[in-house]
């Protein structure tokens, strides 16, 4: 399983769901429909959303060596 890091590629708004498919192994879209289903149920989804959009790191990118 990869790291739990907002990509910089592959994402939407702010990376949550591309980040969840790859630790999961499964395709971001997969990962945005079900997101999208779940917001028609009750609970706090689009909260948790915003609460891993701030709480998980970007990944970090690779520096040339010069």
């Amino acid at each position: 399983m990869a790291a739990l890091a907002r990509p910089r590629d592959g994402r939407m708004i702010g990376g949550v769901c591309a980040a969840l498919a790859r630790r999961f192994g499964t395709s971001a879209t997969t990962v945005r429909v079900i997101f999208l289903v779940s917001c028609l149920l009750p609970g706090p989804q689009f909260l948790l959303y915003l609460a891993l959009w701030a709480l998980l790191p970007g990944e970090k990118t690779r520096t040339a060596a010069w």
